[in-house]
């Protein structure tokens, strides 16, 4: 699907020039004269004649499939002048941004799927629809574009395109339910297909972010490694440090607890000695030798 719309793009691209230029100028031209007609001659006849049958088309007035996008009316000639002028502007910027050729395939989509759908159920085809899928695709493309409501309250596109999906799509679940409930969403096929996943260009990018955050999954908090402990057979007994230690054979207070020991006086420094040793040993003066010395000598 990806392959075929990039294709399309490009052939769309390669052939921007081709169709039917100004495209708009032309619907919006003819719409003019059949309302100056119908409203100056208070006859309906031509409208009647280029409106939707599918009664009229099935007797062979053909002519009425193309024609129908002719048929807008309003009862208020200054208010049918705006809305021919806002369409046409409409119509105009996107053929500027899409080229000749891809607009004409748009809008004559939508004229198309409005066709078949009518020619199937019956239910008439209408310019109404025809033109909304021009301000939506519009508003996609330029979302941040300004419109005044009553001529005096500045809007966004966005927020008006919301407005209109928004009642749309309340139509199609509205009862009493029937085929023609779909209508209004096979009427606006051709702005889905067009646009595809930048539908969502209509919804703000600070409220597209919000709603990511809101339907985002929340991770998983990690599980805490689980520490087992292991209770040793036989653990290591920890040594006591010892008070006493002899300096000539070594022996403490934890190894002999019975064993005296006592600080030699006549030794220069720290040296102690248990019971056995401390009246046998050589005393530590100034240039001799440190008994704990001496006694690894003997020993070698």
């Amino acid at each position: 699907m990806k392959n075929l719309r990039r294709n399309f793009e490009r052939y769309c691209f390669a052939n921007r020039n081709k169709g039917i230029p100004n495209l708009m100028l032309y619907i919006t031209l003819g719409n003019a004269v059949v309302y100056l007609i119908t409203m100056f001659t208070g006859n309906a006849i031509l409208y009647n004649l280029l409106c939707f049958s599918r009664a009229y088309i099935l007797r062979g007035q053909i002519w009425r499939l193309i024609t129908y996008p002719l048929t807008l009316m309003n009862s208020n000639i200054l208010f049918m002048l705006i809305t021919l002028l806002c369409y046409y502007s409409l119509g105009s910027a996107m053929e500027r941004q899409w080229g000749t050729l891809k607009f004409n395939i748009f809008y004559f989509t939508g004229m198309v799927l409005m066709d078949v759908f009518g020619m199937v159920t019956g239910y008439p085809a209408s310019v109404y629809y025809l033109n909304m899928s021009l301000f939506l695709g519009f508003a996609t493309l330029y979302p941040d574009s300004g419109f005044l409501l009553f001529f005096i309250i500045p809007v966004k596109a966005w927020l008006f395109a919301l407005v209109d999906l928004a009642i749309i799509f309340l139509g199609v679940f509205t009862p009493p339910y029937s085929i023609g409930n779909l209508f209004p969403l096979v009427a606006l096929g051709n702005y889905f297909l067009f646009f595809g996943k930048d539908v969502l260009n209509v919804v703000p990018l600070s409220w597209q972010n919000w709603l990511r955050r809101l339907f985002k999954k929340k991770p998983k908090a990690a599980s805490q490694p689980k520490i087992i402990h292991f209770k040793a057979d036989n653990p290591p007994k920890q040594e006591k440090a010892y008070t006493h230690r002899c300096t000539v054979c070594g022996k403490t207070d934890l190894s002999d607890p019975d064993m005296e020991f006592r600080y030699c006086s006549k030794c220069e420094g720290d040296y102690e000695y248990c019971q056995d040793h401390l009246y046998t040993h050589k005393h530590v003066t100034k240039g001799g030798m440190d008994p704990r010395q001496a006694n690894s000598n003997q020993e070698a």
